[in-house]
């Protein structure tokens, strides 16, 4: 006769969460390098979402915005590495503003001065409002 082991639910439990954790690994491994040879970006969160919006529209750059940008402390690549690399801030931004929406963006310039990045995006453009430093 043969004898029935039965494992204790913490153990199911604890080689439940192993596996899955290991099948989740391993998906985001496999997806993750096989979507960088593509050029894909894994980008699901708001964060992400909402950068990756305003890296894909035109850019149009304000007055006020011209003349930070012309000041030696900021440039246009700073711009656009925080637009790659910063976070919104959430609770000043998507209001509605002058038809469009507003995003405040914190990011660092090249030689990290934290900076922050007012844009107005609409449906098929962004402007660059104003360039401040923190």
């Amino acid at each position: 006769m043969q004898k029935v082991f039965k494992m204790k639910f913490k153990f199911r439990l604890a080689y439940y969460l192993f596996g899955l954790l290991l099948g989740l690994f391993f998906v985001i491994w496999f997806l993750g390098t096989k979507a960088e040879s593509k050029g894909v970006e894994f980008c699901y969160l708001p964060n992400c979402r909402v950068l990756q919006d305003l890296r894909k529209k035109p850019l149009q750059i304000s007055e006020e915005a011209k003349t930070t940008l012309n000041q030696d402390w900021v440039n246009l690549e700073d711009v656009k590495a925080s637009l790659k690399y910063g976070d919104v801030d959430f609770s000043k931004s998507n209001e509605i503003f002058k038809k469009g929406k507003l995003y405040v963006i914190e990011g660092k310039t090249t030689q990290n001065e934290e900076i922050t990045i007012t844009m107005i995006n609409y449906t098929d453009k962004v402007i660059l409002e104003k360039v401040e430093k923190r």
